[in-house]
């Protein structure tokens, strides 16, 4: 697989804009997801490319094996956002995407690559902290029953089964090294009705930025509140990631 080809398989709409990008954003779904989870792009202006990671095992990668580390995800996945940070760039992570874009951008200034000129991160407790609940071992009817699988036919909730499972093991066995804070403004955000994630623990991820950071709440909203939530959330991002001339 050539490296434009494997790129372009990790990050779903990489030159979808090509002429008219100015920014790039690069959007790293939640557990079980797969690339066609947001509908971000349909609410940012043409000059900001939309670049959402799909990992193996779900829609156009479903034949693959999913990953369950998130080191392995991560060693592939930071060379191949190093070679297209030619625009300024940021990222955007929900839940287990926060955790993967926050090593994502630690291992790209490993690597002493361009750094994202912000991270947005929701909806995930700072890193450091213990499992409350872990649940990657549970028998399948019980993790079945998580909410995860709310509203979904049994077909389906089967069909989801391995690929939830790969990326709760990938989330409950990551193991996280200190290191000096980031120099990326971090942007947390979560809705004030996510049981997974409380207001001060939020403010945690204060302590993995060495620039701005700011939080914001989406009054009442649950945990997947995402999903529906893309036109408030394009404003933030457009407001904290501006585009420049």
């Amino acid at each position: 697989m050539t490296g434009t080809v494997l790129a372009r398989a990790w990050l779903r709409g990489l030159g979808s804009r090509q002429g008219t990008a100015r920014q790039r954003l690069f959007v790293f779904p939640h557990a079980g997801a797969g690339a066609s989870v947001y509908r971000l792009a349909a609410h940012l202006p043409d000059s900001v490319e939309v670049c959402t990671l799909q990992l193996p095992g779900r829609e156009s990668r479903f034949a693959e094996p999913a990953l369950t580390s998130l080191d392995d995800a991560v060693a592939v996945l930071a060379p191949l956002v190093a070679e297209h940070t030619d625009l300024p760039y940021a990222f955007f992570g929900h839940s287990m995407g926060s955790l993967i874009a926050f090593e994502t951008a630690r291992r790209l200034r490993a690597l002493g690559g361009r750094l994202p000129d912000r991270l947005f991160l929701s909806g995930m407790r700072p890193p450091g902290l213990p499992d409350r609940d872990p649940r990657h071992g549970l028998p399948d009817d019980e993790l079945l029953a998580t909410a995860e699988f709310a509203g979904l036919d049994a077909e389906l909730k089967e069909l989801l089964l391995p690929v939830l499972r790969a990326d709760l093991t990938l989330c409950e066995t990551y193991v996280y090294r200190v290191e000096a804070p980031l120099p990326c403004p971090l942007t947390v955000l979560a809705g004030s009705g996510d049981e997974s994630v409380t207001e001060a623990e939020l403010a945690g991820w204060r302590e993995h930025t060495s620039a701005s950071f700011d939080v914001y709440l989406f009054p009442g909203a649950p945990h997947l509140y995402v999903r529906g939530a893309e036109p408030r959330l394009a404003e933030i991002i457009t407001r904290a990631f501006p585009a420049r001339d």
